[in-house]
């Protein structure tokens, strides 16, 4: 006779196990993937926002390209850095999403602190933001 009771613990076979943890591990490296690319967007468009700033900040004249043109250091950084903020949020989103499911379906599955990672890259990202747009 089988249990009814719904809190038993469930045991697993060895290859549904082990396709578990394959499908919870592909989510972190997706996950680890997007911060990455997000804290390159974010590096590059900070570096990028300081090397094509500098002759402002050591009071040469701006030439006067770069005061006819529509997108210039600042605006450059901003879109990088919003860029990777929008792709990091987006991957959060979606491993949290997904990961939600399988914990659903498998609620044994260990916890993670790829948020905790995701969360401090966006923090940086977040205070680059402010810094670019503010000209602190």
């Amino acid at each position: 006779m089988e249990s009814t009771d719904p809190n038993a613990p469930v045991v697993l076979d060895t290859a549904t196990r082990l396709a578990i943890q394959r499908t919870r591990v592909a989510f972190e490296r997706t996950i680890m993937a997007a911060v990455r690319t997000a804290t390159s967007l974010i590096t590059f468009g900070f570096s990028a926002y300081k090397f094509f700033s500098m002759d402002v900040l050591e009071g040469r004249t701006p030439s006067a390209t770069s005061k006819t043109s529509l997108l210039g250091p600042k605006e450059f950084g901003l879109t990088l850095i919003a860029l990777g903020l929008l792709s990091l949020f987006f991957a959060w989103f979606e491993y949290h999403r997904d990961i939600g499911a399988l914990r659903k379906e498998y609620p044994m599955l260990p916890r993670s602190n790829i948020g905790i990672i995701a969360a401090l890259v966006a923090v940086v990202g977040s205070a680059l933001f402010a810094i670019v747009l503010f000209n602190i």
